[in-house]
């Protein structure tokens, strides 16, 4: 078994860290307990402001121009030719529930174009205003970027509709050249699928158009760029345009290894490739699972820090006292000569906004949406034919640099960062709160279905509106309460006792004086304070590190 040499690819990945941003996970409508085919995705930026992205459909007159700007940035890229008719969207899905998401792997960086006016960000919501279909959505992101040119560099793409979910993958040709090679394969039905910031698709069938699409130049140009010389059928997209290096498995792949793993045995023979030790070892594109994945448990994966595997972030002294599942930035850092590396899990601090998309086969679809953290935010149902955003996430409700009283990011934020403090702890309220309100919602969902089903559209689109706008707010309202709740609780490191738990002053409403657990003299001063102080673990780094200053003797 041929073995990387870890200090000499630290080197490499160190050059690479920047883009280590987005994951995304597809489950097909075989692969799900309810039939629906569903996408999860975080997008991760220290930059990113998470908002409910909305725009409603609308009809344009002959000759109107759409001005298209650079996601990442809001820099004005230039104009094209607006359709006649667009079509809803709410965040990454539309009315249709095509959803369309991505990871950012970079790639050949000599190929990026930038004379493009297309950027990865107006690919997939322009898409999502002219397609109907994952197949139509291809074929738009292709015709988009060929005819005025790709504007970022190597993207993986998730793009589903209610019947088929497929991967696609994509970079452009370089300076001068507008278009962009590609492929994208059909997961089959009943599998499972993700990808984490690295090109996947290796291999692919040639002539199977029913599950594999690919640019006709997407060999040639290899070719031509000296990056591949073997047979046709032996060419790999992702290793001709993305080579895989340390930081491609360790900081990247291993987040869809440790996906696969939750839900199909055997996939611990993939973990020295996933450490970013055996490149040759390399894992399938899309996985089996033992057994169909519930939208909670999909969502739940969403929330991984590797927990269980030899990368679990919350066991090593890194996790401090109470078990941080995370490394402040930047992922590297070097003791007496040697590069060491953080790990990059699923869920990550800087998290803009994440989802599921759910498309539903006969039934209206939903984006269940959260912002921040997945680990400690919840997600609310928005079904993607609304025609309104809730306030508390609408675009322009603050920014990174202005503190929005009434947003939901900052709100989420406040808790997380709180939380960050005593991760252990505060973190397991949290999960109660999420966990009764996101299974509460799933029973809620279904019922909504079932009341509206023989209405109108127009009725029904009312309908659901109302309850998407509602359900948001009310998520809000709980999470001010929750934000209140921790500080009285953990206030100064102290723990305070109570007589009923999170779940009764955040979701039952109960927010009366008596909740904690008082003194008994009537002037509510605590009348039991808890002091659990650090982890063992923590404990004995003290001991070692100024045991002698420290010492009680």
């Amino acid at each position: 078994m041929k073995k990387i040499i870890l200090s000499t690819l630290l080197a490499v990945a160190m050059a690479v860290t920047p883009a280590l941003a987005c994951t995304n996970f597809i489950i097909t409508k075989g692969a799900s307990t309810d039939g629906s085919v569903m996408v999860s995705y975080s997008a991760d930026s220290h930059q990113l402001y998470g908002c409910l992205y909305k725009h409603n459909a609308t009809k344009y007159k002959a000759g109107a121009m759409l001005p298209v700007t650079e996601w990442d940035t809001g820099k004005y890229l230039g104009d094209i030719p607006q359709v006649a008719q667009t079509y809803s969207t709410v965040s990454n899905m539309n009315e249709w529930g095509l959803i369309i998401t991505e990871t950012t792997y970079g790639g050949r960086h000599e190929l990026y174009n930038p004379e493009g006016i297309i950027d990865y960000g107006s690919l997939i919501y322009i898409t999502l205003q002219r397609a109907k279909t994952a197949r139509e959505a291809i074929d738009t992101i292709v015709t988009l970027a060929n005819t005025y040119g790709y504007a970022s560099e190597g993207e993986s793409f998730s793009i589903a509709d209610e019947n088929e979910a497929w991967i696609m993958e994509l970079i452009g040709k370089g300076p001068g050249k507008k278009g962009i090679v590609w492929v994208a394969r059909r997961v089959p039905d009943g599998y499972i699928c993700g990808h984490a910031n690295q090109a996947r698709i290796t291999t692919f069938p040639l002539n199977d158009p029913e599950n594999t699409l690919y640019a006709e130049d997407v060999i040639s140009l290899a070719r031509e760029k000296g990056y591949f010389n073997g047979k046709d059928e032996e060419f790999s997209f992702a290793d001709a345009y993305a080579p895989l290096d340390f930081s491609g498995m360790r900081g990247c792949e291993a987040r869809v290894w440790s996906f696969f793993r939750m839900f199909t045995e055997g996939m611990d023979k993939y973990l020295d490739y996933a450490m970013g030790h055996n490149p040759e070892n390399r894992m399938p594109l899309w996985v089996k699972p033992t057994h169909k994945l519930s939208p909670k448990q999909v969502f739940d994966a969403m929330r991984d820090h590797y927990e269980g595997t030899p990368l679990d972030m919350t066991t090593d002294i890194g996790a401090g006292g109470h078990a941080l599942p995370y490394r402040w930035r930047p992922m590297n850092f070097e003791v007496d000569g040697k590069t060491y590396v953080n790990e990059r899990a699923t869920a990550t601090q800087q998290t803009g906004f994440w989802m599921v998309g759910q498309a539903r086969k006969g039934k209206t679809g939903i984006l269940w949406f959260g912002v921040d953290d997945a680990a400690t935010s919840c997600l609310t149902p928005i079904y993607c034919n609304t025609t309104e955003v809730p306030v508390y996430y609408k675009e322009g409700n603050g920014s990174m640099l202005d503190y929005g009283t009434e947003s939901a990011f900052w709100l989420f934020n406040r808790v997380t960062n709180f939380a960050y403090l005593r991760y252990d702890m505060i973190s397991a309220d949290i999960r109660k709160v999420v966990d009764e309100w996101e299974n509460a919602k799933i029973a809620e969902v279904a019922e909504i279905d079932a009341k509206v089903a023989a209405m109108s559209a127009k009725k029904q689109q009312k309908e659901l509106t109302k309850y998407s706008s509602a359900t948001a707010i009310k998520m809000y309202q709980n999470w001010a309460r929750l934000d209140k709740y921790l500080l009285l609780k953990y206030v100064d490191g102290n723990v305070k006792s109570e007589h009923k738990d999170v779940v009764e002053y955040v979701l039952r409403g109960n927010t009366t004086p008596d909740h904690f657990v008082d003194n008994g003299n009537g002037k509510q001063i605590p009348g039991k304070i808890q002091f659990p102080g650090y982890n063992e673990k923590w404990k004995r780094a003290v001991a070692a590190d100024h045991g002698k200053i420290l010492e009680v003797k």
